[in-house]
């Protein structure tokens, strides 16, 4: 049964906590995938070697989730520690050609083999339009990048391709999978998947009809609607406020409920 070695990226800030997971898959037969790049740093490249070394493995492919710089920032110095594993995302072209790797395509529905190994690629875009998750039936493990964190929510980054309509369709889909657990790229296993996903969509939905409330109060502006609604949050995080206030505030106009006109929203 395989088992996935968790590697820190050791990269700790306020928007990614202690830092970014990254998991190396072993096979029976030696070889191993990495899921997510990191960011390149001495730490996580030493860790790395000598896990490889430590389980006799060899690495022959990096399955990056999506193309957010704490996950594929390190690809260039893993490409020139390991020349001859491959590199593998769904394609974004800006975050990729910014990173020189030789990318391979991911598509929804792709069979990844690593010795006798096998993973699905599963497209769940929202938190960026390129992210996928990773999943591994034996054992009904989801590797979910960004998609759900255990104790936090998830930044829609809505003027960087985030969007929270086809966020939550990707939270139903994995939802549908009934995983035993999930391994996100920050934060603990989750053990509990039903729950916690389920709390997900239940808190979006309350956030939406924050928005909405505050539509309705006169707050016209993303920066009026995230101060009435994030009263009290520390100041470093309150860009990715207006991010999520961005996000809902597009969803609600495609769902045909709020128009803007020069940078001010009102419901229709």
């Amino acid at each position: 049964m395989m088992r996935p070695i968790l590697l820190f990226a050791a990269n700790p800030s306020p928007m990614t906590g202690h830092g970014n997971n990254t998991y190396l898959l072993p096979s029976d037969a030696g070889a191993a995938a990495l899921i997510d790049a990191g960011v390149g740093g001495s730490e996580h490249l030493a860790d790395l070697a000598a896990a490889l070394e430590r389980h006799r493995l060899h690495l022959t492919d990096v399955f990056v989730t999506h193309g957010h710089a704490d996950h594929i920032g390190g690809a260039p110095a893993l490409r020139a520690a390991y020349p001859d594993a491959r590199f593998w995302k769904a394609p974004w072209p800006a975050p990729d050609a910014r990173v020189p790797a030789l990318w391979r395509p991911l598509r929804d529905g792709d069979e990844l083999q690593f010795g006798e190994e096998r993973l699905t690629t599963i497209a769940t875009p929202g938190h960026s339009p390129d992210h996928v998750a990773f999943w591994h039936e034996p054992t009904r493990t989801m590797f979910t990048g960004d998609l759900i964190l255990l104790g936090s929510s998830v930044m829609i980054h809505s003027s960087r391709g985030g969007n929270m309509s086809a966020y939550l369709r990707s939270l139903e889909r994995v939802l549908s999978f009934e995983p035993s657990i999930l391994l996100p790229a920050h934060g603990p296993a989750v053990t509990n998947p039903r729950t916690l996903i389920v709390s997900y969509l239940e808190h979006r939905r309350q956030r939406e009809a924050q928005v909405v409330a505050a539509l309705r109060a006169g707050h016209a502006t993303v920066q009026a609607i995230a101060e009435s609604i994030y009263d009290g949050l520390d100041v470093a995080l309150l860009p990715a406020a207006r991010e999520n206030v961005s996000a809902h505030l597009e969803k609600l106009k495609a769902d045909g409920v709020a128009v803007v006109d020069a940078d001010r929203w009102r419901l229709i």
